[in-house]
């Protein structure tokens, strides 16, 4: 007797703060029930045979509802079960995001990357083999999500060593004095189903710029090892006199040997759990 349901996301997450109203006919609410930790409805409180709505709510999703006809139960009271099934809820504006929680950056799969055009007519590619980050979901305001990432600024590598000690100089990223590339987000803004623009303020060679980063969310599952898993890629562009890199070459016909605008590029796996210091 009474109400059983599963409360989802479209990933298949567990909803754990959903609330579930029965309503009968005539608009009077009969049953009222919180979902437990695995998203999960149940409540022994019998209902009368006959039709009725479910509506399912839950901070930072779009409500959903749908009917269920309750027949006669084998209960003294006569009465039934709604048996609504999994109920898949929508991300408010049709966003997605992984659970709410804490996630911590793997770096052995994920990558840092930035393009610098060489010449007027190529790219050299660079990455960053030494970095950390930590993502917050915000559980009700999605929008309060949180990430902060360490880069340290001497392991560039560009797949060239003479390039790379040049990189680490005063000219560019000046690592004795700088040794640490830092960013820590601000605000998060739906851009799309699955895509987000991420405010922060990125720090470099002492200067502190607000840069946006273009994310876009992948989606999550299990891992080998028993854990969860995210998968997020993110780009942005910036501009290298912002941070004080204005070293350059100007060769034939006035062409700059380096570009002025790197495009960074980042693939990140997330694992689920670890927090970031409260701020």
């Amino acid at each position: 007797m009474g109400l059983s349901a599963r409360i989802r996301t479209r990933d298949g997450w567990a909803v754990s703060h959903a609330v579930v109203t029965v309503t009968d006919m005539t608009g009077t609410q009969v049953l009222r029930a919180e979902a437990d930790a695995e998203g999960a409805v149940r409540d022994g409180t019998p209902l009368e045979p006959g039709p009725y709505t479910v509506i399912v709510t839950a901070v930072g999703y779009a409500p959903a509802a749908s009917s269920a006809i309750v027949t006669a139960g084998g209960t003294t009271s006569g009465g039934g079960r709604a048996e609504v099934g999994t109920v898949t809820l929508a991300r408010i504006g049709g966003a997605e995001l992984p659970p709410p929680g804490p996630w911590t950056m793997d770096p052995a799969h994920s990558s840092v990357g930035a393009v610098a055009q060489h010449l007027g007519i190529s790219s050299v590619h660079g990455r960053f083999t030494d970095f950390t980050a930590a993502i917050e979901v915000a559980p009700d305001d999605v929008t309060k999500s949180r990430v902060e990432a360490v880069i340290r600024a001497a392991s560039i590598d560009t797949g060239n060593a003479m390039r790379d000690e040049h990189l680490r100089s005063a000219d560019f990223l000046d690592v004795e004095r700088h040794p640490e590339i830092t960013y820590r987000s601000t605000g998060l803004a739906v851009a799309g189903t699955d895509r987000w623009t991420v405010r922060g303020e990125l720090a470099m060679r002492g200067v502190v710029r607000p840069v946006d980063l273009d994310l876009a969310y992948l989606g999550t599952g299990a891992d080998p090892w028993g854990g969860t898993r995210a998968a997020f890629r993110a780009t942005t562009q910036l501009r290298r006199e912002d941070f004080a890199m204005n070293y350059n070459q100007v060769v034939q016909a006035g062409i700059a040997a380096i570009g002025t605008t790197l495009k960074v590029e980042l693939d990140v796996q997330a694992v689920q759990g670890e927090s970031l210091p409260q701020a």
